[in-house]
């Protein structure tokens, strides 16, 4: 879709955030509007069409996580961008489960954003939710090893790499190593991509 035929939200509570993002996006050509509260834009969602989000992950009234809940809830929910910090990676994992199309780590490149968004507003013509078929998906999920399987769930199940490696048993360098082979098994070009492939497959209920 181009850029002008959806409007982008942006909800964050920091005003010099929100005026950044909106300069950076106007200036690419995005049609704007942001919102200085999870509140505020939650009671406009209902009204909105071809509309994409854009929330940041950490805010005092409504975390991004329960944003994207309650947009659900309503059936509210536009395809939907979230910003974190690099601590956040865990809860990030939780905001795509309910429902988020991809995830950001502070701090990141313009363009990064702006593809982010582009992909976003794709599902408003397609709903295709990951890269590949379901046979596909499950054919690279059958090449992992069953260390591979397990380190795969705990990273999709939200656990960093140091609760990862005590659980296993094993070093936070060998986790390091497990994922960076689940990632090139699986083809996933981000953590993102990866958790939006386990998430079709059900790899956090099957992979035990």
């Amino acid at each position: 879709m181009k850029p002008d035929s959806y409007v982008v939200h942006i909800v964050d509570d920091e005003e010099p955030v929100r005026k950044s993002l909106a300069f950076l996006l106007t200036m690419s050509g995005f049609t704007v509007r942001v919102h200085e509260s999870a509140t505020h834009f939650l009671a406009v969602a209902p009204t909105l069409a071809h509309a994409c989000l854009v929330t940041d992950l950490r805010m005092p009234d409504m975390s991004g996580i329960e944003l994207l809940e309650r947009l659900g809830a309503i059936r509210a929910l536009p395809p939907a961008i979230v910003i974190t910090g690099h601590g956040d990676v865990p809860m990030a994992v939780s905001a795509m489960k309910a429902g988020a199309i991809d995830f950001i780590e502070k701090p990141f490149e313009d363009r990064t954003l702006i593809d982010a968004i582009i992909r976003a507003a794709s599902r408003l013509e397609d709903t295709v939710e990951v890269s590949g078929d379901t046979g596909a998906l499950r054919a690279r999920l059958d090449s992992l090893s069953d260390r591979e399987r397990e380190v795969l769930s705990a990273v999709v199940s939200g656990l960093p790499n140091k609760t990862i490696a005590y659980d296993l048993d094993i070093s936070p360098r060998t986790v390091e190593v497990h994922r960076a082979n689940i990632m090139s098994k699986m083809q996933a070009k981000s953590l993102a991509e990866l958790v939006r492939m386990a998430i079709a497959l059900k790899v956090a209920s099957t992979c035990h």
